[in-house]
């Protein structure tokens, strides 16, 4: 059971890549990422920033930072619970910018359990010498949908 939830998360997250499911934009801030390591509640992603997500000086756009953190979150959080979530508390703290094709490393992980309320944290940090860019906390609710169920919606 335990081993089903993780490779749904990671077939939805395809799934996202692929633009097969969720919007334009979730494909788009994801343009690129790699899982390189993946199992319940925590998940290590390789990224090099792609230009569509850049903002006017060459950076990191931060909504599409955050949207990344949101997703990638919510993934993780899959993995462990395997039942869709919704966000009931979300924050980001930016420390650092990122330039465009900047080499990253994002790890997403489950930091408390609270029944219905799961915690993840998702920190990214700049690859070439481990700076952090950016942490990102959050909150989710989980219910009892299935990611099919919530495809069709």
């Amino acid at each position: 059971m335990e081993n089903d939830s993780l490779q749904t998360s990671l077939a939805w997250l395809r799934d996202i890549l692929q633009g097969k499911i969720g919007h334009g934009l979730d494909a788009r801030v994801l343009q690129g990422l790699r899982v390189i390591h993946a199992e319940k509640g925590f998940m290590r992603f390789d990224f090099v920033v792609p230009k569509s997500v850049s903002d006017i000086d060459g950076n990191w756009n931060v909504g599409a930072l955050a949207s990344l953190v949101d997703l990638l979150g919510g993934v993780t959080i899959f993995s462990f619970a395997n039942r869709v979530v919704t966000s009931v508390d979300f924050s980001v703290s930016y420390y650092s910018t990122a330039k465009i094709q900047e080499h990253v490393l994002i790890e997403s992980k489950v930091s408390a359990n609270k029944g219905n309320l799961i915690h993840v944290v998702v920190e990214v940090k700049r690859k070439r010498n481990g700076e952090v860019i950016a942490v990102g906390k959050q909150w989710m609710a989980s219910n009892k949908l299935s990611v099919a169920q919530v495809s069709n919606l």
